[in-house]
């Protein structure tokens, strides 16, 4: 059964719009929820030595601080907690005395650090710097990969996939984090080998069929390509469902921040990229 994509191109091109929209307004008035990693906080590693103490036992006592807490080698266990904004070094100090007073000796410390609000900072402007590195290199490889209409339908829908990654981390106040910009990066480097696939059995189609209208010659493109498309999109998101389901709490925001960016990618890639594309004479071009 052959699928009509470019048929309904309009309503993606409103979907896209809206979807934008929402992100640039989410942004503005919303933000981000930066974690410690960007905003600065109290990062300990503690191996419990009393039976029966473990993690469970330690959020209920740590209930007011609203702890991040992840089993990690052994028995040891990572405790995150945020500082105030703006909390001078003593603050800071008291903050993980005050943590070590309800824990008691209950629990053994391997380590303990504190992330001020400078390196915080520091760290947020790093990852901007890898995000725009990333986003340029990725552009340079499509422009010497593609000219014309394709490396234009490319760079649009990538800048629209890093907007709307940056989108979803705002509207659902996940928080945003080192690892976010890692997902961010691998999420971009799936979707634009997705549309790099699709490009070049359109490109492939076009020395075939050379009078064939080109909507329908982008909708048997992707058609072709669909099976492989919808294949590697399915399995990436179970893995993510078994990371969400099993993989704690941690894991558990990053497996629905992939699982985004894979229904996000196809979109894209199915859509915003054949869209622009459809824009451009691309039998001139080919010539």
């Amino acid at each position: 059964m052959k699928l009509h994509f470019m048929k309904y191109r309009k309503i993606a091109y409103v979907i896209s719009a809206a979807l934008v929209l929402l992100s640039v307004l989410s942004l503005v008035f919303r933000g981000l929820n930066y974690g410690i990693d960007f905003a600065g906080g109290i990062s300990m590693e503690v191996k419990p030595i009393v039976e029966n103490y473990g993690i469970e036992q330690m959020r209920d006592a740590l209930s007011e601080f609203n702890p991040e807490l992840q089993e990690v080698d052994g028995n040891a266990i990572l405790l995150r907690v945020g500082l105030p904004k703006g909390s001078t070094d003593a603050q800071q100090n008291e903050r993980v005395g005050e943590i070590k007073n309800i824990l008691g000796d209950n629990v053994q410390y391997s380590q303990v650090q504190i992330v001020g609000p400078k390196i915080g900072g520091e760290l947020i402007r790093g990852g901007i710097l890898a995000i725009l590195f990333a986003f340029i290199m990725m552009a340079v490889y499509v422009w010497i990969r593609y000219k014309g209409g394709y490396a234009i339908g490319a760079f649009g829908s990538l800048f629209l996939d890093f907007v709307l990654m940056f989108g979803f981390y705002s509207w659902t106040g996940l928080e945003f984090n080192q690892t976010s910009i890692a997902v961010i990066l691998t999420a971009i480097g799936y979707s634009i080998n997705d549309k790099v696939v699709n490009y070049d059995r359109i490109e492939e189609n076009i020395k075939k069929y050379h009078k064939m209208p080109m909507a329908d010659l982008i909708d048997l493109s992707v058609n072709e390509m669909l099976r492989r498309t919808m294949l590697t999109s399915v399995s990436t998101l179970l893995a993510m469902v078994g990371l969400f389901l099993f993989g704690g709490q941690m894991l558990r925001e990053f497996a629905i921040a992939m699982g985004f960016s894979i229904i996000m990618g196809t979109f894209t890639s199915i859509y915003i990229s054949n869209m622009i594309l459809y824009n451009f004479n691309l039998r001139d071009s080919d010539k």
